[in-house]
């Protein structure tokens, strides 16, 4: 099978598009290089590092949240059993573990193919997802990291929801 390959002409870079819509909500941010852009976002539990990355090759617009929270060479097995769990609850994107560095990431992309510009919109989303999935699972692994909860129990913990009010 071929598929056709067709060459189409980018009117801007996405990240530019990023770079207007944390401009307009008054974020911090530094554009690392052309095609990154970087920034620390406050969340309730912890803050929030976060990459945006336009990949040229797959017309892709990736999104990296990494969160400070180190894990032990002793945890990771249940770190990665704790990913198998959360992976499976989340609808876009996906949690990884990087072995090299220790850490926790969630990663997501937007593609982009055929020339096709990203909007204020969607970039606003791909944040609030991003963040939203952090803020959901982070507690679940510090519960396996710092309180050496097995996986199951951590997501339980999470996942608990009360009714009613106080």
């Amino acid at each position: 099978m071929n598929l056709l390959q067709l060459e189409t002409e980018r009117h801007s870079n996405p990240v530019d598009v990023i770079e207007f819509v944390a401009a307009a909500n008054d974020w911090a941010f530094e554009r690392s290089g052309e095609d990154e852009l970087a920034m620390t976002v406050e969340g309730r539990w912890t803050d929030y590092n976060v990459s945006f990355s336009w990949m040229e090759d797959w017309e892709a617009l990736h999104i990296a949240s990494a969160f400070d929270l180190k894990v032990p060479a002793f945890r990771a097995t249940e770190v990665t059993r704790l990913l198998a769990q959360v992976n499976a609850q989340v609808l876009m994107g996906h949690f990884d573990y990087w072995d090299e560095e220790d850490v926790v990431i969630f990663r997501q992309s937007l593609l982009l193919s055929g020339g096709a510009e990203p909007t204020n919109r969607q970039v606003e989303m791909l944040l609030s997802n991003g963040l939203d999935s952090c803020e959901a699972y982070f507690q679940a692994f510090q519960f396996v990291v710092w309180s050496g909860m097995d996986a199951k129990s951590a997501m339980a913990a999470v996942l608990f929801e009360t009714h009613g009010e106080a």
